[in-house]
């Protein structure tokens, strides 16, 4: 049996070979190649949505370009839950690398919560790590850091730096 240790490891420092494609549907002044990524299993898709924007704005009128969200096979993939959550939900079964399709139109409302800045993605992060440290530790871990930990361990999970 794999040590705590080694799974631990392994989820921390898990990548997810990704490849964004552009909705067949979106309107472009030339066709879009693909983007692909190492996402890292604890990161959230909304920390590499400017990579990915960034990417796809060079074939988009800016006229067209609205909310950046994406799916997978026709289920929209929710931003508050970890990538490797939403691999696992969704895609563990299938050939890597795992294809996302990039929308920015036609927002599903009724599916998803819109995410207007990476201050409400630090929010929601900080908050399910005070869930888990109060089901874990009873909130021992968490109380005992200061506002400074807090964000040094924001801005390495936004700078990719686990």
């Amino acid at each position: 049996m794999a040590d705590d240790k080694d799974v631990l490891r392994d989820v921390w420092f898990g990548r997810i070979p990704t490849c964004f494609t552009l909705n067949q549907d979106e309107t472009t002044e030339r066709e879009a190649e693909p983007y692909y990524l190492l996402l890292p299993r604890v990161s959230y898709l909304t920390l590499v949505t400017d990579k990915v924007k960034k990417h796809f704005l060079k074939v988009m009128k800016p006229e067209d370009v609205g909310e950046m969200w994406f799916e997978y096979e026709g289920t929209p993939l929710k931003w508050h839950y970890p990538i490797g959550v939403l691999f696992d939900l969704h895609a563990s079964n299938t050939v890597l690398p795992w294809t996302i399709t990039v929308h920015f139109k036609n927002f599903p409302d009724r599916d998803l919560l819109h995410c207007p800045s990476n201050s409400v993605i630090e929010a929601h992060f900080m908050s399910s790590i005070k869930e888990a440290d109060a089901l874990k530790h009873k909130s021992q871990v968490i109380n005992d850091m200061q506002k400074k930990d807090h964000k040094q361990l924001w801005m390495g999970l936004q700078n990719d730096n686990t």
